[in-house]
């Protein structure tokens, strides 16, 4: 079976899984799809999510899982406003928002992390 055709699963991986929860639910507004005794299930608009203890876990410094989003400046005043914080990165020349927009004008992109510090990010194409 071609991988073309299949759905995907997004895996995040977290030390705490209790502690991660919470965020993905209330602090992202996702729907849970349940938990299978080994991972937290979320619904990515028909996408599972699989967020997974793993002891010892240690996030990338890169980001691991973003959404497109149509308003770039409604999403991230959504998230704020339930607590999330825009990370900002010195010479990137994000404006107050933490909102980067390309040279080329051809998108904006926002960064936040999770509780472990997975990054996530938004983009919105212009």
């Amino acid at each position: 079976m071609p991988l073309a055709d299949a759905r995907p699963v997004a895996m995040i991986a977290t030390a705490d899984r209790k502690a991660a929860e919470p965020f993905y639910a209330e602090a992202l507004g996702l729907r849970r799809k349940g938990d299978d005794g080994f991972a937290a299930l979320f619904d990515l608009v028909g996408v599972t999510l699989r967020l997974t203890e793993v002891p010892g876990y240690r996030a990338p410094p890169h980001p691991v899982l973003g959404w497109e989003v149509p308003d770039m400046a409604a999403a991230v005043a959504a998230l704020t406003a339930n607590g999330v914080t825009m990370n900002v990165y010195d010479g990137l020349g994000q404006d107050e928002d933490g909102i980067w927009t390309a040279p080329d004008g051809s998108c904006k992109v926002a960064f936040f992390s999770d509780p472990d510090g997975n990054g996530l990010s938004l983009t919105q194409s212009l």
